[in-house]
């Protein structure tokens, strides 16, 4: 592909974002891969350990905060915002309180996200193609060592909160980002002011006061690394805390004021699938492996495989009011093939009698 003058390249970054809204995407903006700010962020996040046995966040050096070492040639990046939000808040608020309904953050209700925004991604890149020729590009949707909220903040598609989130004033935070890197100098957009000011309501109601301070998470206490990105036991402290969340947390978001100005997601593949939105705790507890993978097929839930849904789901019927029915359903997994599986039902039924003496 012949160079492209500064004219052609700033009509094309217009025509860009047109292309990425008929595509479905709420947002589309453009940065360059200059990241040194949220570098010193990340190795600083590093060095306290908040990752906890999330390895991969170190393991590829300065490739994540540096797109031109990932992938070379790389000189801009599109970032793109597409809503997910399934249900009014509400209704998410009733499930949360009801101790014996299985709460699954509302990310994961629907399809997977993932090949959903990475094939929208391949269309625009196969529509810029269309136009300009061959060029270098590579998609990426939370599947790389990319530092995709500082990019998105840099793009202009929100400012990253003190709960570690991006939000946009006129779209809240429920949104997925991707990114297509890109060999084409096109010309940036302004960075997101932030605008969380002196709220701090996410850090209060984090169930597990993960957020340590603004802007500062320690994934290891955070509901959402428990409950899907941690492979062992749940550190017992924490059991309590995590409620009847058993996949996922999102309490933050749901606290922000921001979010008011949220929409529902037009996207038919988000919809709740297998009624995840309002199962009972019980119910899913009885899933075997074969009903727990039919269940959740083309869901993100399913990267957590059977074990650790029955790990999460034990904690959270010892979280639940006593009664019989949960304890005779604890009791049919106490000799479960998984010795991770078998300590915190043990947990739960330690809870669930405790609760029940007068």
């Amino acid at each position: 592909m012949s160079p492209l003058d500064s004219d052609t390249l700033s009509t094309l970054a217009q025509q860009i974002k047109h292309w990425g809204i008929a595509l479905g995407f709420q947002q589309v903006g453009i940065t360059d891969t200059h990241l040194s700010t949220a570098e010193q962020h990340l190795e600083s996040w590093l060095n306290n350990g908040y990752h906890g046995e999330m390895d991969y966040m170190q393991r590829h050096g300065l490739k994540r905060s540096r797109p031109e070492l990932l992938i070379p040639g790389t000189c801009s990046v599109i970032s793109v915002r597409m809503d997910y939000l399934p249900e009014a808040p509400q209704l998410t608020q009733d499930i949360l309180h009801d101790p014996l309904k299985a709460y699954i953050s509302r990310y994961a209700l629907g399809r997977d996200y993932h090949k959903l925004l990475r094939q929208r991604l391949q269309t625009l890149a196969d529509k810029i193609t269309e136009n300009v020729g061959v060029f270098g590009y590579r998609a990426f949707v939370d599947s790389a060592p990319v530092l995709e909220k500082a990019l998105a903040e840099k793009a202009g598609l929100g400012w990253i909160g003190k709960h570690s989130n991006v939000i946009n004033r006129r779209g809240g935070s429920w949104f997925f980002l991707g990114e297509l890197y890109t060999d084409l100098p096109l010309p940036s957009d302004n960075r997101s002011d932030n605008h969380c000011g002196s709220c701090t309501a996410c850090l209060s109601v984090c169930p597990t006061q993960a957020i340590v301070a603004p802007y500062q998470v320690d994934a290891r206490r955070c509901v959402s690394y428990l409950t899907i990105e941690l492979h062992g036991s749940i550190p017992e402290p924490l059991r309590a805390l995590i409620g009847n969340r058993i996949y996922g947390c999102d309490d933050c978001q749901l606290i922000c004021p921001w979010n008011r100005f949220a929409k529902l997601s037009a996207e038919a593949d988000f919809n709740p699938r297998q009624q995840l939105n309002k199962q009972q705790l019980l119910d899913v507890f009885a899933w075997d492996e074969t009903t727990f993978l039919r269940k959740t097929e083309g869901s993100a839930i399913r990267r957590i495989g059977h074990d650790r849904w029955l790990r999460n789901i034990a904690v959270a019927l010892g979280n639940a009011t006593a009664s019989e029915a949960i304890q005779s359903a604890l009791q049919q997994y106490i000799t479960h093939t998984s010795e991770m599986v078998r300590e915190h039902v043990q947990w739960a039924l330690n809870q669930q009698h405790a609760k029940a003496k007068p």
